[in-house]
Formats: C-alpha cells, sequence, structure tokens
C-alpha cells in the first residue's frame, strides 16, 4: 500500500511505470482512490548487505572492488571475464539469502569458477588464495588440476 501524500488514503493504483536510467528502480505514477490527486512514487531493489568475516575475525561489507582486483591479477592476459565471474559471485551471495560469509567462502567460489574457465588463471589465484609455501605446494595443486584435466573429454 502506498498512502496519498495528499489526504493519506491507504490505496492508489498505478497509472503508468517506467524503469529509470539502468532499470535498477522503477518510477511510478500514481491516482489516489479517494480524491484522485496523481503523484509519483520510486521502487528500488534492497538488496542484502552481506558481511565478510575475514581470518582475524573482524567483519565488514563485502566490497565487489576487492574481489575483482584479485581476479583480475589472476586473470591478466587470459581470456577470461573476471568482471563477468565476480558479478556472478557477488549474486550467488546476494541469491544465498545469507547475511553473512567467510573469506574462505569467497575464495573457493572464486577457484571453483576460475578451475572451470581457465587452467592458468585458477593457478595464478590458488597460488596467492592458498599460500603456497614452497614448490612442491604448488606442484601437488599442478598434479591435482593435471588427474581432473586427464579425466575430463578429450578434443
Amino acid at each position: 500500500m502506498m498512502k496519498c501524500p495528499s489526504c493519506g488514503f491507504p490505496e492508489s493504483k498505478v497509472v503508468d511505470s517506467r524503469p529509470i536510467e539502468d532499470g535498477s528502480s522503477i518510477r511510478r505514477r500514481r491516482e489516489c482512490v479517494s480524491c484522485g490527486k496523481r503523484f509519483t512514487t520510486f521502487e528500488v531493489v534492497d538488496l542484502i548487505q552481506v558481511l565478510v568475516r575475514k581470518k582475524d575475525g573482524t567483519k565488514e561489507l563485502f566490497d565487489r572492488s576487492k574481489l575483482l582486483a584479485g581476479l583480475m591479477k589472476a586473470c591478466q592476459k587470459r581470456p577470461v571475464n573476471a568482471e563477468q565471474i565476480a558479478a556472478e559471485i557477488e549474486t550467488e551471495l546476494q541469491n544465498s539469502l545469507c547475511p553473512e560469509v567467510t573469506t574462505e567462502e569467497i575464495g573457493e567460489l572464486a577457484m571453483q569458477k576460475l578451475k572451470a574457465a581457465d587452467a592458468v588463471a585458477y593457478v595464478r589465484f590458488a597460488s596467492v588464495y592458498r599460500e603456497f609455501k614452497d614448490v612442491e605446494t604448488f606442484m601437488e595443486e599442478l598434479r591435482g588440476l593435471q588427474a581432473v584435466t586427464d579425466d575430463g573429454p578429450k578434443a
């Protein structure tokens, strides 16, 4: 229900609806059922503010630009759209309706998407995300990736 600003009557009918700019909101022209006055309302999608719990226990609001920065480094000079992956992850977080996620959960989502998109970008991201301490740990990850690739369909 939308109250009329003139008479306060709780019912109105929508006369016209139009998306605004990038389509993230809608402008509605309404008419009061009681007094007939017309007024404009705006509807905006109310997104859930996702909190991210970091390794040190602190919490902060999800910041897509931080995720995108890491993905851009991993995808540099690779045929992977880092912005699309960041958008997909953000959408998944919003759609989960979970008000809080860990950095580990976000990192695992990124790893899954990169693994499916490009092995090189995946290994680059994994080397930072999993904090490889030595060459052997790095090689173990490569062997695991190779085993998955070798088991897949051959061209």
